[in-house]
């Protein structure tokens, strides 16, 4: 048997190991189960052994096996909408309400706090980070403290703070912390530090920060002015600017009452070249520089982060709130929401030699303490922004703990890019609420997670499919090469990986089936959703891998050329249309145009089934893009422009 020859069979004898996508799973003798992971041991092995001595082509007897495996076994808000407070006027009277204060007509509200739906509340004890998957992972940095906390009056002087206010904008938000202002400071002085992220995509946000800070300070005078209590003291509130990347800037010289002072030590943030975001480290060094001080006058000490990431050294959260609540220091946070199960964003940039476009990964979740979702799109790592509902877990969380807000602005953003894009990030409260991430610590979520056996399993498949983890799960979905030599030497690449992949996803597979039985016991809607929606995925991405080969094999055979004649390259577009076999593949297969419509019916059933079940969720929206996107894959022929491959340009550092 040649090399060629071998790795056919290798592949079809994997497939045939794998689970079939029938509507139940088959039950198997201990013999054969242990017959079957035998022979899988040996195919992965033979595999790798022919691929390192073949050239690439799509073996037509190895995509037999691969169908033999994947094709087998048949299995079978409203929202929270508030209009932006536009006007950059201050009020000329202020009125109080039942305790809070009214200016300019602003209405309070969101996802907790005063004024807030009630719902249920989670004790939240200690911390850990996350990684990106493996058998253990922990891919970190998140703080979403949910919904469940709605019912409670926030701030200071409260054991917990507010999970999550929805505000349409800066303007809104600053109102409502006028109003967390001038409640504390008729109890006492304040001292305020503010503490800007100084990543250049925070620019535009500073810019519009620094146009409504006047508005603030003059209410917070007309205030002063108007209530008895805060007539005592001239200087009953004090200012601080920092901005904080890997280091921290101190942007006052000492603390302020002027607001010209303010203003223009906003105008003064730099851009950190070093693409960190250190906020634990940033809030520990303002905490260090004014506790003291603040203490010894009898002020309020209160910490404001501005931020659009979740923060790269989120391991320390815990200790990062228990030093604001030992200081007594509430901590607000005016954020975006997280993406959805997933730790990152991309956005988009232009770098100032050539003017090309870049897409620059930034930390923007999950929403829970591990991520709960595939970070494998069936191709590679994810590259999406849908929202998850909630902010990112770390800073809920430290909002929450401490007795301060986490403000969340579900405006668009312009300059993220991916799937998801323009989709709203807005849920209704009454949709998700039986959704509501665990914000507990990392390591009681851990602990718990574990005692439960359908979650973990799901774990588990999170950290086997995490390509950020395993390099060989990512598979080149761009630059193609049209010359004939370079197309296979990628190609045969891609191949490997994609046989590897969907071998990976069988086992995946069976271990979700595994559990299949202990889902109507889980208590937890979100872990049902997050089942659902994974276990669609698999069998999705097995059809989609399997097109993948069949187009790898035909583009091969073919050899064709680029209509365009500007156009250089190739790249691997997801279509609703599945490639049909030819002669050759169905004789070598055993998988017709039927087959194939078969198999992809039943993931299109799964994904559907999300949709109807988990209906105006994330996982919904995540389902219904899968859908849109399709299961096919399709070379397209596309212009680079070669001035990428110079790389005599600079990029802002990651």
């Amino acid at each position: 048997m040649t090399a060629v020859a071998t790795e056919n069979v290798v592949a079809s004898s994997q497939l045939k190991s794998g689970p079939q996508l029938s509507s139940g799973p088959q039950r198997k003798s201990g013999n054969s189960v242990a017959r079957s992971l035998a022979v899988s041991f040996a195919v992965h092995v033979c595999v790798l052994v022919a691929l390192s001595f073949i050239v690439f082509q799509a073996p037509l007897q190895q995509l037999q096996m691969i169908v033999d495996s994947v094709f087998t076994d048949e299995r079978a808000q409203e929202e929270f909408n508030q209009d932006v407070e536009k006007s950059l006027e201050a009020a000329e009277s202020v009125n109080f309400i039942a305790g809070e204060m009214a200016t300019s007509g602003l209405v309070t509200g969101g996802l907790g706090g005063t004024g807030g739906v009630a719902a249920a509340q989670h004790k939240l004890e200690e911390a850990g980070s996350l990684q990106q998957p493996t058998v253990k992972l922990n891919i970190g940095n998140i703080n979403l403290p949910g919904l469940k906390i709605i019912s409670q009056d926030l701030g200071s002087g409260q054991v917990t703070g507010d999970i999550g206010r929805v505000v349409e904008g800066y303007g809104a938000a600053l109102g409502q912390m006028t109003q967390e202002l001038v409640r504390m400071m008729r109890e006492q002085k304040v001292h305020v530090v503010w503490l800007f992220d100084e990543s250049e995509s925070m620019k535009d946000d500073q810019k519009e920060i620094r146009e409504r800070f006047n508005k603030v300070y003059e209410e917070l005078g007309l205030v002063q002015k108007s209530d008895a209590k805060l007539k005592a003291s001239d200087e009953i509130l004090l200012t601080t600017v920092m901005s904080f990347g890997e280091g921290v800037h101190e942007l006052t010289t000492k603390p302020t009452s002027n607001t010209d002072e303010i203003k223009n030590a906003i105008d003064k943030i730099p851009e950190d070249p070093s693409g960190l975001e250190n906020t634990c480290s940033a809030i520990h060094f303002a905490l260090t520089k004014h506790k003291t001080t603040a203490q010894r006058q009898k002020r309020k000490l209160v910490i404001i982060v501005v931020s659009d990431e979740s923060g790269d050294d989120g391991k320390d959260i815990e200790e990062t709130i228990e030093a604001c609540k030992h200081a007594k220091a509430p901590v607000y946070v005016l954020g975006h929401y997280s993406v959805f199960g997933y730790p990152y964003a991309h956005v988009h940039y232009i770098d100032k030699k050539y003017g090309l476009s870049h897409w620059l990964q930034i930390n923007r979740g999950p929403e829970t303490p591990e991520p709960e979702c595939l970070q494998f799109d069936g191709l590679h790592h994810r590259w999406d922004v849908f929202s998850s509902g909630f902010g990112p877990y770390e800073q809920v969380r430290l909002a929450k703990q401490t007795g301060g807000i986490f403000f969340m602005l579900p405006g668009n953003e312009d300059n993220l890019t991916g799937a998801g894009t323009h989709e709203s990030r807005k849920f209704d409260l009454l949709d998700m609420k039986e959704y509501l991430p665990d914000l507990s610590s990392r390591h009681a979520y851990i602990k718990d997670r574990l005692e439960h056996k359908f979650r973990e399993a799901q774990w588990q498949v999170v950290a086997t499919m995490n390509p950020y983890k395993d390099g060989e799960l990512v598979m080149q979905s761009q630059w193609y090469s049209t010359e004939a030599d370079k197309f296979d030497e990628v190609g045969k690449v891609t191949f490997t990986r994609a046989l590897r992949a969907m071998g990976m996803l069988n086992d995946q597979v069976r271990v979700l089936d595994s559990v299949k039985k202990m889902r109507e016991k889980e208590t937890s809607q979100r872990w049902r959703a997050n089942y659902d929606l994974m276990h669609a995925q698999c069998l999705a991405y097995r059809v989609r891998l399997f097109q993948l080969l069949l187009s790898l094999d035909q583009h091969r055979k073919q050899r064709p050329m680029p209509k365009d004649p500007m156009n250089n390259a190739w790249n691997i577009h997801r279509v609703k249309e599945l490639l049909e076999p030819d002669k050759e593949q169905i004789r070598q297969t055993k998988v017709d145009v039927d087959e194939l419509k078969k198999q992809s019916e039943i993931a299109t059933r799964e994904l559907e089934a999300v949709i109807e079940n988990h209906p105006s969720t994330p996982w919904a929206r995540r389902a219904r893009w899968e859908l849109d996107a399709g299961f096919g894959m399709k070379f397209v022929e596309v212009f680079r422009d070669t001035r990428y491959l110079n790389r005599d340009f600079k990029l802002p550092k990651q």
